[in-house]
């Protein structure tokens, strides 16, 4: 097959995804997908056989064209599943798309909320009852110590060291560290534990009524339900809860090392990420602290 016949299939193709039950929408995409790479394959290359390097030139083609990387990976994969229906048909000898891979999306900033709005949250949460108490003490540990959801879903009641205000948290590729309890962390965990439901050998330090472990699942929703009635002004996820910690101890501290060994990354590269939204106050540091920066022209 030349690379001028690639598409002359694309019909069967898409007759075939009807017939497997994909909606109107979906197979209106790929046709616009697969027609769109008809005009983008190098009219050099019409005689010669698919090769990956013809799609290579076409994504470039398309980063030219300044798609956003998103676009161009859906794009990718409507012609990566047309070449393998292909090559399955014994219409093409090799996937000529194999391996390629599309550029990668801008890493999606997650959102801090203001240190006043959850401040103000947290102070006000006055519910006393056994189940708030619990989702409380959470709250308060996901913001104090700046948690991962799966790591406060792990916590025994071994891990907490309160006298002490310490907490032992194991992360990603079961790394452990010790991460710092606030004094509200504190307060909250000591005004739970006394109200925690148990079931018989159930180490976890948050448990359901129950007694079992509470599930990432169940910490989600409560997060949920609690912004919502606590009338916040944005939606909160355990996520949200961590990088509003990064970012304003970041704010503070202006110690990103150290900051992170508190969140557990691995890279430095990793709690870069978190200092993006900080760019201005970051700048104002830098034109405060830098003595080239303070340094009053002549």
């Amino acid at each position: 097959m030349q690379l001028t016949q690639l598409l002359q299939h694309q019909n069967d193709y898409l007759q075939t995804l009807q017939q497997q039950g994909k909606s109107a929408h979906t197979l209106a995409a790929y046709r616009r997908d697969l027609s769109q790479l008809a005009a983008l394959l190098p009219e050099t290359a019409a005689g010669e056989p698919p090769h990956r390097r013809h799609f290579t030139a076409a994504l470039k083609k398309l980063s030219q064209q300044e798609q956003h990387p998103r676009s161009m990976a859906r794009k990718l994969s409507a012609w990566r599943q047309y070449c393998r229906w292909l090559v399955e048909k014994g219409l093409l000898e090799a996937d000529p798309t194999e391996h390629l891979k599309a550029p990668k999306p801008p890493g999606l900033l997650p959102k801090a909320v203001e240190q006043e709005t959850l401040n103000h949250l947290l102070d006000h949460d006055t519910d006393s009852t056994a189940i708030a108490l619990r989702d409380h003490a959470i709250f308060e540990l996901m913001y104090g110590s700046g948690l991962r959801l799966s790591e406060i879903h792990n916590l025994n009641l071994t891990d907490i060291l309160l006298d002490d205000g310490w907490v032992s948290v194991t992360g990603k590729g079961n790394k452990q560290r010790q991460v710092p309890l606030v004094a509200q962390s504190i307060a909250a965990i000591r005004a739970y534990l006394p109200h925690r439901h148990t079931a018989a050998g159930e180490t976890a330090l948050f448990t359901n009524n129950r007694g079992g472990r509470l599930s990432q699942r169940q910490i989600q929703n409560r997060l949920r339900e609690w912004a919502l009635t606590q009338n916040s002004p944005q939606h909160l996820s355990p996520h949200m809860l961590r990088h509003s910690y990064a970012s304003h101890l970041l704010q503070s501290a202006r110690d990103i090392r150290a900051v992170q060994e508190l969140l557990g990354h691995s890279s430095l590269s990793t709690t870069q990420i978190y200092t993006k939204l900080d760019f201005d106050h970051l700048a104002k540091i830098y034109d405060d602290a830098h003595p080239r920066a303070k340094r009053k022209k002549e």
